[in-house]
């Protein structure tokens, strides 16, 4: 094909295009004559991007803190884009299936070993200065980490451990949302008042996770993979895959985080011990205290009661 059959074959293709949705062709191709060149810094927005930064306090080192947290935000975007696309996959195969889940796991992989930004790099004194003008804000706030939770197991698997066994998630999603296991972070557990933390949480998000709960309980990761026929939950990959992602989000992502607090919070010898938002974050954070368990179907009962447990 020469260069004038490729350009007509070309405009063929577009005439096509908006002859399909009803656009004239010489309209939309005489925008072009006015549209200026795209460039990388347009296409990124980079300028909005890195003016996204806005410090609370004259301390160098929360410009770390707030960039970290940002690009986490980011990826979490990433993951949850990627698990919409499993999700709403008609006829999924297990290569797909796989593949995705594996760039999922990719991410938070990536999220795991990046805690040594936050270990490493930060003044323990700068930060204990500037992390009192956070009160009462909390990474416990991220609304896109609790969707990637809802997008990938059923709500029954998200319960407090304690009331898992008594509460049937299909009666209410209200319901099932008073019990999930950080609620118990949010709430004074001789009361079982509310923080502000939990309230202004709520106040915000609530709405939104109510509906991803219902969007995603038959979509979500462990629902899409019992949709598969039986020889293709056998497969080797995909199980592997399935766990990979399970032990690395609940546990392995988890126990960084914690580790992480412990240095600064508990072992610098500042400050009072309190997170930021008033929660237990001890309990809250350890994986063998809250249990969180994506798909228990796919470990062994041995594994199931050691985890969390270190070794």
């Amino acid at each position: 094909m020469n260069i004038n059959e490729n350009k007509e074959a070309i405009l063929k293709e577009i005439e096509l295009k908006y002859d399909s949705i009803n656009q004239k062709t010489e309209t939309q191709l005489e925008g072009l004559l006015w549209s200026k060149p795209i460039t990388y810094w347009d296409y990124i927005h980079t300028d909005a991007l890195l003016n996204l930064q806005l410090q609370r306090t004259t301390l160098p080192d929360e410009m770390v803190f707030i960039m970290y947290h940002q690009v986490n935000e980011l990826i979490f975007k990433m993951i949850l884009w990627e698990m919409s696309q499993i999700g709403y996959s008609q006829n999924i195969n297990v290569e797909f299936f796989t593949e995705r889940l594996m760039r999922v796991s990719r991410y938070f992989d990536m999220l795991t070993t990046s805690f040594s930004i936050m270990e490493e790099g930060m003044d323990v004194d700068q930060y204990m200065k500037f992390r009192t003008t956070l009160t009462p804000a909390s990474g416990f706030q991220s609304a896109q980490y609790r969707l990637i939770e809802f997008s990938s197991t059923d709500v029954i698997n998200l319960i407090d451990y304690r009331f898992r066994s008594k509460i049937d998630v299909s009666n209410s999603y209200e319901n099932a949302f008073q019990h999930l296991y950080w609620q118990a972070a949010g709430k004074d557990y001789q009361t079982g008042e509310k923080s502000y933390l939990l309230e202004e949480f709520e106040k915000k998000y609530k709405g939104v996770f109510l509906r991803h709960m219902e969007e995603y309980s038959s979509i979500n990761i462990w629902q899409k993979f019992k949709q598969l026929p039986e020889l293709d939950q056998k497969n080797p990959e995909l199980v592997k895959a399935m766990r990979h992602f399970d032990y690395t989000v609940n546990i392995t992502w988890v126990m960084q985080h914690l580790n992480v607090a412990i240095k600064y919070i508990d072992q610098s010898g500042k400050g009072d011990g309190e997170a930021t938002g008033g929660s237990d974050w001890r309990k809250y954070m350890h994986p063998k205290y809250q249990r969180r368990i994506f798909f228990p179907e796919l470990w062994s009962e041995e594994e199931l009661v050691n985890w969390g447990v270190e070794k």
